[in-house]
């Protein structure tokens, strides 16, 4: 619990991807249908924002391109609305790079604890992505 953000929750993971395999990896069809779920209208770089078929909406706030986004990001059943940053960070070994899932505006220890499993979750599937 923060004073400015509410609850927040951040997960990471190193992966033995270029920086820019893992953008390209995270913004995949595939990827997104992992992170973020099946887009059935806009998408994350888009100004107008995105729906997915599973509810969960929102709009691009930032997109700097192999580095990180900010989004809005609210589900269906959710009264509040969070804001998720995902950023790929250089290693110094270059052939490494980290992803990262940060959300804050989280309504309560609750709504952290659900996406904290979620984002660790997400990490692990997108480790399986060829």
């Amino acid at each position: 619990m923060t004073k400015d953000v509410g609850f927040q929750v951040g997960v990471r993971r190193t992966f033995n991807l270029t920086p820019e395999e893992a953008w390209e990896k995270l913004l995949s069809k595939k990827g997104k249908s992992i992170w973020l779920g099946k887009l059935i209208s806009g998408d994350v770089s888009s100004d107008f924002g995105f729906r997915t078929k599973d509810g969960i909406e929102g709009k691009k706030r930032v997109f700097k391109p192999f580095s990180h986004f900010r989004i809005d990001y609210k589900k269906t059943e959710w009264t509040n609305q969070s804001m998720l940053q995902v950023r790929v960070i250089k290693m110094k070994d270059k052939t490494k790079a980290t992803i990262s899932f940060h959300q804050e505006k989280l309504l309560d220890s609750n709504q952290r604890e659900e996406m904290k499993k979620h984002w660790e979750a997400v990490l692990a599937k997108v480790a399986e992505i060829k």
